[in-house]
């Protein structure tokens, strides 16, 4: 079951809620599907209930507690916990769970850089077939954000047009000095990877090889995946989507990679975007020791599955970093 998936399976607890008198609302369009948060637990987890709670009528937790005797009857479904204010938060049976890791790989790996891109039904199609007009003043920080949204906004289906005008709409907090003298790359991280509300950092931490360093981290977590392929390649073996339902913790950033594309689009913030290739750079690096045999250990399935995660995770890091307008590399 993919988080798509078990929107529409949330969806459909919401409409039996209705159906049955236990709740009197509009059924929503879509329910968000998200890794859970800090405190919650299982595989996934949904704000629906504090969604619903207000027209409603009732508390989060009250809806909570509807919608979970109902999302305990779906199909592939084990447990629902409610969590904080009113999380539902889902565990799927391993079967389930399983299949949902090796679709997820599989998507990705087929789509290639052009996973995550809408408008599609995975996605939030608000800017499919329109014109976005960014209108910014003569700044060096506002000329680098636009142009990375301009290829955000493109992912969903709009098309940015950039001009210098009045009145502006885009005005992000100004570099306090030139950031060319750190190179193309690291001055794009410098500039994108905050807020455009936060002050960017022009320093030369940002060109430290070190575990420090946001944009070095996440460069080379790509660099890894590539190697990772390539020393497989030299034993013999290469990759099969598998089951790597346990590998949650790098699952959970790449199913959540199309979501963060459409909030980066819709809410003019490409940072959204950079943090989110820090989470997975992180999780690939806590991940990557796990993919290839130890000493005399044969080739397995689980390895070539394992391998799989680990090109899909370098393939979201590589599209994401193209976005931002950052290269990529094969070595680091």
């Amino acid at each position: 079951m993919t988080p798509v998936e078990l929107s529409r399976t949330v969806l459909r607890a919401v409409r039996c809620a209705v159906d049955e008198g236990e709740l009197s609302v509009v059924v929503p369009e879509r329910a968000v599907v998200t890794s859970p948060g800090p405190g919650g637990c299982g595989d996934y987890a949904t704000n629906i209930a504090l969604q619903l709670a207000r027209p409603a009528g009732r508390a989060p937790r009250q809806v909570a507690e509807i919608l979970r005797t109902h999302l305990r009857g779906a199909d592939g479904v084990s447990e629902v916990a409610i969590t904080g204010p009113g999380f539902l938060n889902i565990s799927l049976n391993q079967e389930v769970a399983q299949e949902a890791a090796r679709t997820l790989v599989s998507e990705i790996l087929q789509q290639g850089s052009r996973y995550g891109y809408g408008p599609s039904p995975e996605h939030d199609d608000t800017l499919a077939g329109q014109v976005i007009v960014l209108r910014i003043p003569h700044d060096t920080r506002a000329e680098v954000l636009a142009d990375t949204l301009v290829r955000i906004i493109a992912t969903q289906g709009g098309r940015a047009e950039v001009h210098h005008a009045e009145p502006v709409n885009l005005r992000p907090v100004p570099a306090p000095e030139d950031p060319a003298p750190l190179g193309p790359d690291a001055a794009r991280w410098a500039l994108l990877h905050p807020a455009p509300h936060d002050r960017p950092r022009i320093t030369a931490d940002h060109l430290v090889q070190r575990e420090s360093n946001p944009l070095f981290r996440v460069r080379y977590a790509h660099a890894r995946t590539r190697a990772l392929s390539r020393n497989a390649a030299a034993l013999g073996f290469d990759s099969t989507p598998g089951d790597v339902s346990a590998a949650q913790d790098l699952l959970a950033p790449l199913a959540e990679y199309p979501r963060v594309l459409s909030a980066a689009a819709i809410h003019r913030a490409p940072d959204r975007l950079a943090r989110h290739l820090v989470t997975t750079a992180d999780a690939l690096l806590d991940f990557q020791h796990t993919v290839l045999p130890l000493g005399d250990e044969k080739p397995s399935a689980a390895h070539r599955a394992r391998l799989a995660l680990a090109e899909a995770a370098g393939t979201v890091l590589a599209g994401g970093l193209s976005l931002l307008g950052i290269s990529a590399p094969e070595y680091l």
